[in-house]
């Protein structure tokens, strides 16, 4: 927490996380020309970002992408909350708030945390029904895990496994997991309370894209996760953001996963 501070101290740098704020994943030269700052200043300060984890990259082709990674400001609030004024609360909340959003036509969201475990531990995590229940709030991911084979979803662990169009794309042990990601439920229309007609019409968005990749540290695990492909003013795209209450979406259930292979238990409340 010490970097994030650090971090957050420089103008020049909070300059970068203004723009990345207005357009995330842009390139070095990108940041350079939207903040006219010589490109060695600006990979110094990203350098420096980079360590506190407010910013995450992910290479495209021969591409390195800079996005601004809400996970920080999420563990500052969980930690701190209590302890400071609530005038500090709120803008603390408001920029945890702005890391999470994305306001461009393609909307894409990227998220980077460090988990205290090992590649795999984390891909039993990620794959095995049994652990999946754990942090998922009773939900089972069931699959053989193979590229093309289908993802079902068991609610509870007496119940079916459900069809919803998930199905893996990529998946390589320890490394990187990539899958299709379901449709609006019915279930979402009475959580966000959305009548009939809008759910009708949020269900006919296309399905989206998640990949989680997994890159082991000195000490720990670094856990990125990116989903994409979605359309424009996506409403599933604000839910998994954590941008439509009471879900915490990406977020919220990344914490959990943190918390469930850290202490083998996931906080309640």
């Amino acid at each position: 927490m010490d970097e994030v501070f650090r971090a957050l101290a420089d103008p020049g740098r909070r300059r970068l996380l203004d723009s990345l704020n207005r357009r995330t994943g842009q390139t070095l030269r990108e940041l350079c020309g939207e903040l006219d700052m010589a490109r060695q200043s600006v990979s110094k300060h990203l350098a420096i970002l980079i360590d506190a984890n407010l910013v995450t990259t992910v290479w495209r082709g021969r591409e390195k992408l800079h996005y601004l990674n809400a996970e920080p400001i999420n563990a500052i609030a969980e930690r701190w909350i209590n302890q400071y004024h609530r005038g500090r609360v709120r803008v603390l909340a408001g920029l945890k708030t702005a890391l999470e959003q994305n306001t461009m036509d393609k909307p894409e969201f990227v998220y980077t945390t460090f988990i205290d475990t090992t590649p795999e531990k984390l891909w039993q995590a990620l794959t095995q029904p049994e652990f999946t229940r754990e942090y998922w709030g009773g939900l089972a991911l069931v699959s053989d895990w193979r590229a093309g084979s289908q993802i079902g979803m068991q609610y509870t662990p007496d119940g079916p496994v459900e069809d919803h169009g998930q199905v893996v794309l990529e998946a390589e042990p320890y490394t990187r997991l990539s899958y299709r990601w379901h449709r609006l439920q019915p279930m979402h229309a009475e959580v966000f309370g959305w009548t009939d007609e809008q759910f009708a019409e949020y269900a006919k968005e296309k399905q989206s894209k998640v990949t989680f990749l997994i890159e082991p540290t000195d000490r720990q695990v670094k856990l990125t996760v990116v989903h994409d492909d979605f359309e424009p003013d996506s409403m599933m795209y604000k839910g998994i953001s954590g941008q439509l209450p009471p879900s915490g979406g990406w977020p919220e259930l990344l914490s959990d996963l943190k918390t469930f292979l850290e202490t083998g238990k996931v906080a309640v409340g």
